[in-house]
């Protein structure tokens, strides 16, 4: 069960053609191949016998062309000339069969999309590492997305999880790989390949929902670092209890954001700067380098604003920031080098 399963809730990104128009167009390749046949017909009439009456007109050589390219072909106007013969051979019989594919094109596309899927999944899966899962693809969701691009991420390296199919196909659309499913049960998240994922972000819409997802996802890939968000700072500790590295509480954020604008807009304007990435000033993590251990934190287009040492942040003002070590991370924002 969950094989097929798995084979048909991965959907790779791809240009779509909308029903109608793959309609049309199998509609428009059938009128043109009964028209082409239409005019070999009408330019050798007198190649042709009619048994009612021996004469082959116009009307008739359109009849003709619509029973034979259907493979009905009741006989009573056939080829008789040598030139009319060699047409059918040549050109009528092969148009006949291409009518024919035609026709049943929707079954063999379906067949013939369904294995080229499975054998494009086969690919993904074989080759996937190191990459992002992304559960709920809702106004979080898309804009984890957006920063994860901005940051240099590859779509290639992103797989949106989310039970509607809906808003898997607007990421699908949007480049990335999704599944269809519920990121609570085992198997949808291991269709998105979660033992080989380095982060896992879980951005749904309930807590309750976030903390099974946090739970499922830990169990499943003990090594990635797990993000989560809530909506109520009460669910904080329940999901790092599930397994979540992080836990941001959506609405307190938001709300304190409120606040500090209100009291002052250019404080609230500079966290919503360092947050866009490339724009302005920008901060991020990196490890420290072999020629800053044993100095202090590196100035001129970075300030370090903390380092993470042993698994805790200290503060840029703590003393023991005032000589780096090996396996420290660094908290910087960068100062874009100003014009000369």
């Amino acid at each position: 069960m969950h094989e097929d399963e798995s084979a048909l809730g991965v959907r790779l990104p791809e240009a779509r053609l909308s029903p109608l128009r793959a309609v049309l167009r199998r509609m428009a390749i059938a009128l043109a191949m009964l028209l082409g046949m239409f005019v070999l017909v009408a330019l050798d009439l007198d190649g042709y016998r009619d048994s009612a009456d021996g004469e082959v007109s116009l009307l008739d050589a359109l009849y003709y062309v619509t029973v034979s390219i259907s493979t009905t072909g009741y006989g009573d106007i056939t080829p008789v000339t040598p030139a009319a013969r060699i047409v059918n051979i040549v050109a009528v019989t092969p148009l006949r069969i291409a009518f024919l594919v035609v026709l049943v094109g929707t079954t063999l596309e379906v067949l013939t999309r369904r294995t080229r899927e499975a054998i494009l999944i086969e690919r993904w899966r074989a080759r996937l590492r190191d990459h992002t899962v992304i559960v709920g693809y809702g106004t979080k969701g898309r804009a984890a997305s957006r920063t994860l691009l901005e940051n240099g991420c590859a779509k290639e390296s992103i797989v949106v999880v989310d039970p509607d199919p809906a808003v898997v196909a607007e990421a699908s659309a949007h480049g990335f790989t999704g599944v269809t499913g519920d990121g609570s049960r085992s198997y949808v998240l291991e269709r998105a390949a979660i033992k080989q994922a380095r982060e896992v972000i879980i951005a749904t819409r309930r807590d309750d929902t976030t903390a099974l997802v946090t739970l499922t996802a830990r169990s499943l890939n003990p090594g990635a670092t797990i993000v989560a968000a809530v909506r109520e700072a009460e669910n904080d500790p329940l999901v790092r209890q599930s397994g979540a590295d992080v836990v941001i509480t959506s609405s307190e954020a938001a709300g304190r954001m409120l606040g500090v604008a209100t009291q002052s807009p250019a404080v609230s304007a500079l966290i919503e700067d360092l947050l866009v990435y490339g724009k302005g000033l920008d901060l991020y993590e990196r490890p420290v380098r072999a020629d800053e251990v044993g100095g202090p934190p590196a100035r001129g287009e970075e300030i370090v604003v903390a380092v993470v040492r042993d698994g805790r942040m200290l503060n840029y003002t703590d003393p023991q920031v005032s000589e780096l070590r090996a396996g420290d991370r660094l908290v910087l924002i960068h100062v874009p080098a100003q014009p000369v």
